[in-house]
């Protein structure tokens, strides 16, 4: 079964092409669709670009941030620690490397091939409740690293029904720099989300 025709519309390019704040905030609630695996978005943090000494673009272009200043609505997958892959997506106009950072998500399709993946975890919402896990319990390698998520096997969709939530904030997490911006952004309440 393709998951894709349980979702609305792909997100277009404009969606994206707005300040990493504003694309943080506006992808919680929408679904990230990765082959048969789907997801609700419910976490994520801005990261703002050469303004942002948090931010991986901060010293500039780079071999490894080349994604970051291209086009909005791609997808910027990095290793952290050295086994645990990061999924980003890339706002703002091209020249510009805000991109924001998908934090957890909450199960909604392929959950026996996340099961799978992600090994003994006891709990479905603990299949992708932090930015490593959720990679893994998604299939999302670096492999994608600069795919177009407005088209192709990994897309952030709307949901077919908009369910209305509370909108959390707080500083990001794990990072050295502007440790107190505000720039994480959750459903509250919502169990999935990261602790």
């Amino acid at each position: 079964m393709n998951s894709r025709k349980q979702y609305g519309a792909v997100l277009p390019r404009p969606f994206y092409d707005r300040p990493a704040e504003v694309v943080a905030r506006a992808l919680l609630g929408k679904i990230l669709v990765h082959r048969d695996a789907a997801a609700r978005i419910v976490e994520t943090e801005a990261y703002l670009g050469l303004t942002d000494r948090a931010a991986h673009a901060w010293r500039g272009l780079t071999p490894r941030t080349k994604v970051l200043f291209g086009a909005p609505g791609h997808a910027y997958v990095y290793l952290i620690y050295g086994m645990y892959e990061c999924l980003n997506l890339v706002a703002e106009g091209e020249g510009s490397p805000g991109c924001v950072l998908i934090r957890a998500l909450e199960p909604v399709a392929g959950i026996d091939g996340m099961r799978e993946r992600r090994g003994a975890v006891k709990r479905d919402r603990d299949l992708a409740n932090g930015p490593g896990k959720l990679t893994i319990a998604m299939g999302v390698t670096r492999a994608l690293n600069g795919a177009d998520v407005t088209r192709g096997v990994l897309t952030v969709c709307e949901p077919v029904s908009q369910e209305e939530f509370e909108i959390g904030v707080s500083p990001r997490i794990g990072i050295q720099h502007n440790v107190d911006w505000p720039l994480r952004f959750f459903i509250a309440g919502n169990p999935c989300v990261s602790r």
